[in-house]
């Protein structure tokens, strides 16, 4: 798809706040007919501007009290170091999103615990045992005013 108007960006500001609205309506609140909006809705799905569909979880209700961002330096700025290190992450529960960034270090993690102690265990015996971490510094979240992700 390759025109974005006004329209469509109401049709994405919609889906981003509810994933699973009707397509009635969304129509309706994005002015157009249920088919219009259908086709549209489908154009994005096909052309990959929607990628799919999620549930948002409450972490409290999941038992997660604390939400970390990690950063993380590599002793080594090599390939296989890099790789290592994102290999470690995959099977990680605690580790809900590792990024790699530019800067002056190579990963940006949001980390979810149960609880303080729940995250040191994590910082010690996952972060901390890996040899290729050079260096963690953590910034815990303590709330989280606008959050967009989906």
């Amino acid at each position: 798809m390759t025109k974005f108007d006004a329209i469509t960006h109401k049709i994405l500001q919609a889906l981003s706040q509810d994933g699973r609205i009707s397509n009635i309506d969304l129509a309706e609140r994005v002015g157009l007919s249920p088919s219009a909006c259908l086709r549209r809705v489908q154009e994005l799905e096909r052309s990959g501007v929607i990628s799919g569909y999620r549930a948002v979880f409450n972490p409290a209700a999941l038992g997660i009290g604390v939400i970390a961002y990690v950063t993380v330096g590599l002793s080594q700025h090599t390939k296989a170091s890099q790789s290592a290190f994102e290999a470690a992450m995959q099977p990680v529960q605690e580790v809900r999103e590792c990024h790699n960034i530019t800067g002056t270090v190579e990963y940006l993690l949001r980390v979810e615990a149960a609880d303080l102690a729940a995250y040191k265990l994590f910082h010690t015996e996952t972060l901390g045992a890996l040899p290729m971490v050079a260096n963690i510094v953590t910034f815990i979240v303590m709330g989280s005013p606008k959050d967009e992700r989906g």
